[in-house]
């Protein structure tokens, strides 16, 4: 059987009452409160026969064993028994299995209607020698391998608790330190991978200067990084060796020299009007419910459509969490050989790199995943999709490529939203905007992160890891396109220079995680 659904129509909610239709060949709705056993559904026709908690998913007519469940028109799975109308419906009902999809690569393509340049929104960035626009302005001490993790983060601390009061220009000075870099393949993808992460945190315009740290022995050596990355040291990139320099004080002291002799040139800038087609957002969804692919996904969406008007870029990954409606993608494809691009890297994940592997892209979503509302990864990836917009997808990466083509793009990543940020920052990303329907706590430094919440309740009791209420729309005093349009207008004002709540709290520090694919030994 095939899934013929090609677009997510939004128009056709109704977010009143205690159900929420999402299209009318749906045979489900979803709880927008919590319905008790027994409660009429007066708009469907049904009484409800269990509890429903919100968000979760409730049978609008008698559904057969082996039917499809639909939701927005897209396969979700398949009713493991018969269903009667009115029966909640989840994990411990719904079968998952591999259905036939057409990926009718590029027959939906609609190239972008953008903005003339005088219409263009704008922001205030931070312009470098080399035309880049940075929207942070940090000093980065980037490892090479674990084993110079103590020695870069050694460094940073020098400058934490006012270290930098002199220099108010600098957010600050950031470790990047990792696992990684020895005990690997000297050849390879996996080492390839790494070097593509920090060759990109080291190239990236909100590091105004970075030093690069190695223990000497490790297989990832400076100088082959920096040759395979293209890199040449100078005044804004200098390198350590503690083997050369004299072991872990001698070389923190080396680095902090450093710092201190850079701080006053990188504290000298100032930011200016530059248009938003500099804006490279990364997008994530973590904690996701049920209730993300009604509000704060598709209102995220909308945003990235309005920045790809206004020559923006917006970068989707976690291609385990697009699985099962990838073809919605490659659908929208530029080009036949862009939808196989994201093709290749589906079949990559599901016969290489997790095959026989319980893993979230063959069924199982996280327990919060589970509790939110989300039956398997087929719900999940429906609504994360949604974050990309409704666009043309105009291209495909591998983690950490850089990212040079405007518009809505695809980078290959896991669903890990650590590693999968970092790939994205790695690639050029300036900002992260991050849907969460449970809560999550992150921060992406050197990149502002903004945490966009799904539901009011959530927002509420987080607020001060939230940065904007999305479950207005569940509650309905804002619609889509309001929305989306204040997420734009957050996202104009966090790259000119606002604070996002993960800065003021400090998150960010930890979160530079590159992608572990390779055997160690």
């Amino acid at each position: 059987m095939s899934d013929t659904a090609t677009k997510i129509d939004h128009s056709a909610k109704r977010l009143c009452g205690p159900v929420i239709r999402l299209h009318p060949r749906d045979n489900v709705v979803v709880a927008r409160v919590r319905i008790e056993p027994g409660t009429p559904i007066p708009s469907e026709g049904v009484t409800s026969l269990n509890l429903v908690p919100p968000g979760y998913k409730l049978a609008t007519r008698d559904i057969k064993a082996g039917e499809e469940i639909r939701k927005f028109n897209v396969v979700i799975g398949f009713a493991a028994q018969d269903t009667p109308a009115g029966t909640m419906l989840h994990g411990h009902n719904i079968a998952f299995r591999e259905f036939d999809r057409d990926y009718a690569h590029a027959t939906d393509y609609q190239p972008v209607n953008k903005l003339p340049p005088s219409e263009q929104a704008t922001f205030q960035g931070i312009v470098r020698p080399n035309g880049q626009v940075a929207t942070r302005n940090y000093i980065g001490i980037l490892s090479t391998v674990n084993c110079s993790a103590t020695v870069v983060n050694g460094i940073a601390d020098h400058f934490k608790h006012g270290g930098l009061d002199a220099f108010p220009n600098v957010d600050g000075v950031i470790a990047l330190a990792h696992q990684l870099g020895c005990g690997m393949e000297l050849s390879g993808e996996p080492m390839a991978l790494l070097r593509r992460t920090l060759g990109g945190y080291a190239r990236h315009p909100n590091l105004a200067a970075v030093l690069v740290v190695g223990l000497g022995c490790e297989r990832n050596q400076i100088g082959a990084l920096l040759e395979d990355q293209k890199l040449g040291t100078g005044p804004k990139l200098r390198t350590f060796t503690m083997q050369e320099v004299g072991g872990t004080r001698k070389t923190i002291e080396a680095g902090v020299a450093a710092v201190k002799e850079l701080l006053p040139e990188v504290n000298d800038i100032r930011r200016e009007t530059v248009p938003a087609s500099h804006i490279t957002v990364g997008l994530q969804c973590g904690g996701s419910d049920s209730f993300s692919s009604i509000t704060a996904n598709p209102a995220l969406g909308h945003a990235m459509d309005i920045l790809v008007r206004h020559g923006g870029t917006a970068i989707l990954s976690e291609t385990p969490e697009i699985y099962g409606v990838e073809h919605t993608l490659t659908r929208r494809a530029a080009s036949v050989a862009v939808g196989e691009k994201l093709i290749e890297r589906i079949r990559w994940w599901k016969d290489v790199y997790a095959a026989g592997r319980d893993t979230q892209i063959n069924g199982v979503v996280s327990p919060g995943n589970q509790a939110g509302g989300l039956a398997n990864i087929f719900e999940k990836s429906l609504g994360s999709s949604m974050k990309g917009g409704t666009g043309p997808l105009m291209e495909v990466y591998r983690y950490a490529e850089p990212v040079t083509t405007k518009g809505f793009v695809f980078m290959d990543s896991p669903g890990y939203d650590p590693v999968s940020a970092t790939g994205q920052v790695a690639g050029g990303a300036n900002v992260i905007a991050f849907t969460t329907g449970r809560g999550s706590m992150f921060g992406c430094k050197p990149v502002p992160s903004l945490k966009l919440a799904t539901n009011t309740p959530m927002f509420q009791r987080l607020e001060e890891d939230m940065d904007i209420n999305c479950g207005e729309i569940l509650d309905g005093t804002s619609s889509l396109e309001e929305m989306g349009q204040r997420i734009f207008e957050l996202i104009l004002r966090t790259a000119s220079g606002e604070r996002s709540k993960s800065e003021l709290l400090g998150v960010g520090g930890y979160e530079f995680v590159p992608w572990q694919i390779g055997i160690m030994g």
